[in-house]
């Protein structure tokens, strides 16, 4: 029998990784001489770095940057195996994490940092980029970043407008002439599961923005704000990003990497999935098993989750799926018409989330000693 393993990971508990070594010991201990394969992976969000490099025998890098709130913070970028594609989570160096929730305020917040981090990879002869933009604490439509990289943001009176969203209330004009030349031979790819448009009651600001500190009566400006920031992008840069899928992601980061660097989105999954060689390796094996998991599983899972994803491609080479994930939540059996044929949950009825999450590991391990991973009825011949 081969079983492949190949989860997300379960934010604040396990990286995918962790689980993939748990899930090996657990599966060898119960069935000595088991083929496994361990596959970490990500759908575009948090553990994308680690799943990209791991897979290519890429490395990390660290710099210092400029955090949302302008203090200095260390954050993290991989660079794959060719050693010229930079992976980057946006929300190492603007995400919400780096700021306690009394402090956000997307009007000031800025993504200075994540500039600041495409600078370094230039400067190592990275030329590809890989843009993941999940859980970002900003509201500037990428401005911060593109300053940092040397590009100037204007109001009328020809001085550079403040950071962050109110900033952008004042933008009149955009030059891109001293913005660092690499930047324009380089080309990005961007991790976007969303296809909110910039602007109006389904984009950025009225979506994302309570979570990033606004209140109900800021979201009008703060709409206003990158509806300002799109008609001077089309007016200088000749690009009409306002209604385009996807240009509302992370606070009009979205919007910012395809006006700015003529930046592609592409489905999270998608990219994972090819940078890995996820699918590839399943049609070599053809596998009786593929294990997979996240965090929580709810109704959201099929809008481009890992778990889900996977299961779609494991059901081409006649898989049986079986999902483990922390908790599962409202809508979870979603997942089961979409492909996995089995959940099974670490968090017990008498049990708390932080305990679950602490010993995830552990409860990891205990639970695959004891699925039926292949029922009779469902053996395949």
């Amino acid at each position: 029998m081969i079983f492949v393993v190949a989860p997300d990971s379960f934010k604040g508990s396990l990286t995918s990784k962790n689980f993939c070594d748990t899930a090996e010991s657990a599966l060898l201990e119960r069935f000595p001489g088991l083929t496994v394969y361990k596959v970490p992976m990500a759908d575009g969000g948090e553990g994308t770095v680690e799943a990209l490099i791991l897979a290519t025998g890429g490395k990390k890098q660290s710099c210092w940057v400029t955090g949302p709130l302008f203090d200095k913070t260390m954050a993290a970028y991989g660079i794959m195996g060719d050693g010229k594609t930079a992976v980057i989570e946006m929300s190492s160096a603007a995400g919400l994490p780096l700021i306690p929730s009394w402090k956000r305020d997307p009007f000031t917040s800025t993504t200075y940092g994540v500039g600041e981090l495409i600078e370094d990879a230039l400067e190592k002869g990275c030329t590809e980029f890989i843009m993941g933009i999940g859980g970002s604490a900003t509201n500037d439509g990428g401005a911060g970043m593109v300053e940092a990289l040397g590009a100037q943001l204007l109001d009328k009176d020809g001085v550079p407008i403040p950071s962050g969203a109110a900033g952008l209330l004042k933008l009149h004009s955009i030059d891109l002439s001293a913005m660092n030349p690499k930047v324009r031979q380089a080309k990005f790819r961007v991790a976007c599961d969303v296809s909110n448009p910039l602007c109006g009651p389904h984009g950025a600001a009225y979506v994302f923005g309570p979570q990033k500190g606004a209140k109900p009566k800021d979201l009008p400006l703060l709409d206003e704000a990158l509806r300002r920031f799109s008609q001077v992008v089309k007016q200088d840069l000749g690009k009409d990003i306002l209604d385009t899928p996807g240009s509302g992601a992370a606070g009009g980061m979205g919007a910012g990497l395809m006006a700015f660097f003529d930046a592609q989105l592409v489905p999270g999954f998608q990219i994972v999935n090819e940078g890995v060689g996820f699918e590839a390796l399943l049609q070599k094996l053809r596998p009786d098993v593929v294990i997979t998991g996240e965090g929580r599983m709810d109704a959201q899972s099929v809008m481009g989750k890992l778990p889900v994803e996977v299961a779609k491609v494991a059901k081409k080479y006649g898989a049986r799926v079986v999902a483990v994930v922390g908790c599962k939540g409202q809508g979870y059996e979603k997942a089961k018409e979409a492909g996995v044929d089995a959940i099974y949950e670490l968090k017990e009825k008498d049990m708390t989330l932080e305990y679950s999450m602490m010993n995830a590991a552990e409860l990891l391990h205990n639970k695959l000693q004891k699925i039926n991973f292949l029922p009779a009825q469902e053996k395949r011949d």
